[in-house]
C-alpha cells in the first residue's frame, strides 16, 4: 500500500464509531463545524486587523489569532488546507478527540489572545471561536432526560423522604 493510501485511511475514520462514543447528532456536529469555520475566519480577520498596530502585545495577540484560526481551519474543516500534507491526519485525530477536550482546547486557544491584549478585536475576534468551544462543551453533556423519567425519580424521592419522616417519628414515640 502507498502513503497516500495510508494517508486516506487515516482521513476517513469510521462514523458509526465516531458518533456512537461522544452521543452527537448529525446536525449538531454540522452546527459545530459550520461555527468552527465561521470562528476560524473571525480569528484570522481580526487578528490580521490586529497586527496592524505598534503595540507588540497586540501584534503578539493578532498572531496567535492568526494561529487560531490555522488550528479551527485545520481540525474542522481541513478542505480549506488541501494543500498541506498532513492536515487530514490532524483532522482524523482532533474527530476521535471527547467533546469536552475539544471544548476545553478550543476555549483556551480564544482566551489566550484576550488576556495579551484585552480590546474589541480580540473579543470579538475570539468570539465565535470560544462559542464552538462552548457548543462541544454543552455536547458534552449530554442529552437532557425526558420528563417521565424526572417524574419518576421525583416520585421516588418524595416517597423516601416521607420513609423518613415517618421512621424518625415512630423512633421519637
Amino acid at each position: 500500500m502507498s502513503s497516500q493510501d495510508e494517508q486516506f485511511q487515516a482521513a476517513a475514520p469510521d462514523p458509526a464509531a465516531s458518533s456512537a462514543d461522544d452521543g452527537m447528532t448529525w446536525w449538531y456536529r454540522w452546527l459545530c463545524r459550520i461555527a468552527g469555520v465561521i470562528g476560524g475566519m473571525s480569528c484570522a480577520f481580526a487578528g490580521l486587523w490586529n497586527c496592524v498596530t505598534i503595540n507588540p502585545l497586540n501584534i503578539a495577540a493578532g498572531v496567535w489569532m492568526m494561529l487560531n484560526a490555522f488550528v479551527l481551519f485545520l481540525c474542522e474543516a481541513p478542505f480549506c488546507c488541501q494543500f498541506i500534507e498532513f492536515a487530514n491526519a490532524v483532522s482524523a485525530r482532533a474527530d476521535k478527540l471527547r467533546p469536552w477536550q475539544k471544548a476545553a482546547f478550543y476555549c483556551g486557544m480564544a482566551v489566550f489572545p484576550v488576556i495579551l491584549s484585552l480590546t474589541l478585536t480580540t473579543l470579538f475576534g475570539n468570539a465565535i471561536a470560544f462559542a464552538t468551544g462552548v457548543l462541544y462543551g454543552l455536547s458534552a453533556l449530554g442529552k437532557k432526560g425526558d420528563a417521565i423519567s424526572y417524574a419518576r425519580i421525583h416520585q421516588q424521592q418524595k416517597q423516601m423522604d416521607e420513609e423518613k419522616l415517618t421512621g424518625a417519628l415512630e423512633g421519637q414515640a
